[in-house]
């Protein structure tokens, strides 16, 4: 049997080839839509991909399953439980409680898992050469190490209302008589790992074992004693905000997502053309350079999308596609790196990408308005301070009278940020803090200021302002 596992510390994100090297057969599991990353390893190791499937409608992505399955002529199956409110819309083969998906001589058995979503599946993997017990479980959204998914995301994301108790109910029921039956040294090999907003508490190893889940899981001793009150409570407690674009990836998920084809090389635009366009609002601009050299010369009317390890999260933030209409072009080093961005925007469907540029040289560009703690607190009437964190940062402490609203947030709910006042945007040390600042500045917020050095920043001179 081989299994391989890819994993995307951007969005946190994990998917699976498995494949038995005895028929040359695969399936892959989860996929992301850059999907030559599966066709390069499948080759390398000397399989074909005869199958694809996924574990839920994913709220944070945009799944590569149907662009897969098109590339390779692969079987494509997906969910066929929870109800027609969670019926995928194009063509696949269903899966239903105990169906099983061979390749060769392993065999794949899905296992419904509601609770994160009606019609969740996880996925036990035997290899039958060698056993009939399972040797893993891809449980997709259902358990994480150390944590398992969030049941509220309906509610937060995709207009529910009070779904989240209904879904801790059904993931209680899931964990005490799907997962905890199973044998201890089984392995767990989930979907997400930490920085995820599918969950609040997720490990950074990448896998664990049911054994060890059964042991030191915060949930464990409250499913084994059947307290599904407690359960609940500890569960909803504490969740992290879920981004706006979540509910439009639920939608797009049932429905299909565009197909994307093998993509030509980007394409380097001239860039005095480019800053023209720019200026009459024909295009959208992406900075993608640190924090520090936006601080210093940023690009005026741009959106600020670092291109580090976050930029697929903070352009999800920054560009909603259905109202962006513009075609995006990106500062990029060279065509290798706009390909790269290029995928990574369309993990989360920001398709109109028409190229990149390399050279800044025409483009107007300015320093950042920007705000010290100190002049902050002495001024502070004067200033509406936007709060970009999560709440459950802003609740830990936040300075005072401070709006809460995260930057997954700001896009979709601009009207909430008054415009009556001097707007300074803080986070915790200031990089989502400028990703939210762009985006109201580029949507008609005329004074946006950001705060030097962020919450961090605030609290060490409050603290050092206090007498021992």
């Amino acid at each position: 049997m081989h299994v391989q596992h890819f994993y995307d510390e951007d969005l946190a994100q994990g998917s699976y080839l498995i494949g038995c090297q005895a028929s040359g057969e695969a399936v892959v599991v989860d996929a992301r839509r850059d999907v030559d990353v599966y066709l390069r390893a499948a080759e390398a190791a000397g399989l074909r991909i005869t199958d694809v499937t996924e574990t839920h409608v994913h709220a944070d992505y945009l799944s590569g399953s149907r662009e897969l399955a098109e590339r390779t002529g692969a079987r494509l199956w997906a969910s066929a439980e929870g109800g027609p409110d969670w019926t995928y819309a194009f063509p696949h083969r269903p899966l239903k409680d105990g169906d099983t998906i061979r390749v060769g001589n392993v065999r794949v058995e899905a296992v419904h898992t509601p609770g994160h979503t009606p019609e969740h599946l996880s996925f036990l993997v035997i290899d039958g050469a060698v056993t009939d017990e399972p040797a893993m479980i891809l449980t997709g959204d259902f358990v994480f190490v150390g944590d398992v998914g969030r049941p509220d995301l309906l509610d937060e994301a995709a207009g529910g209302q009070d779904t989240r108790f209904e879904g801790a109910t059904r993931l209680f029921a899931s964990l005490r008589d799907r997962f905890l039956t199973l044998p201890d040294h089984v392995q767990v090999w989930p979907g997400h790992g930490a920085g995820s907003a599918c969950g609040k508490a997720l490990g950074s190893v990448p896998a664990t074992t049911v054994g060890y889940e059964r042991r030191t899981a915060w949930w464990s001793d409250a499913v084994a004693q059947g307290d599904e009150a407690r359960f609940t409570e500890m569960l909803l407690e504490g969740q992290p905000d879920a981004p706006a674009y979540f509910g439009r990836m639920k939608r797009w998920n049932l429905a299909g997502p565009d197909l994307l084809g093998e993509r030509p090389e980007p394409t380097r635009l001239e860039p005095a053309e480019t800053a023209r366009r720019l200026a009459a609002g024909e295009i959208l601009f992406l900075d993608t350079r640190s924090l520090a050299e936006w601080h210093e010369d940023a690009v005026a009317g741009a959106l600020f999308v670092p291109s580090g390890k976050n930029f697929a999260t903070y352009a999800s933030y920054a560009v909603d596609p259905e109202r962006d209409v513009a075609g995006i072009v990106v500062l990029a080093a060279d065509a290798e790196h706009a390909a790269e961005l290029r995928d990574k925007l369309a993990w989360t469907g920001s398709d109109r990408f028409e190229g990149f540029v390399t050279d800044l040289a025409p483009f107007a560009r300015a320093a950042v308005p920007r705000v010290r703690p100190a002049e902050l607190a002495a001024t502070r009437d004067r200033f509406h301070v936007l709060d970009t964190r999560a709440a459950t940062e802003h609740a830990s402490g936040h300075i005072e009278g401070a709006q809460q609203l995260h930057t997954g947030r700001v896009r979709w709910r601009l009207d909430e940020v008054p415009m009556g006042a001097p707007v300074v945007a803080h986070c915790q040390g200031g990089g989502r803090s400028a990703v939210a600042a762009s985006i109201l500045r580029l949507h008609g917020h005329p004074d946006v200021r950001e705060l030097v050095g962020g919450y961090d920043a605030w609290s060490a001179e409050r603290d050092a302002a206090v007498p021992a």
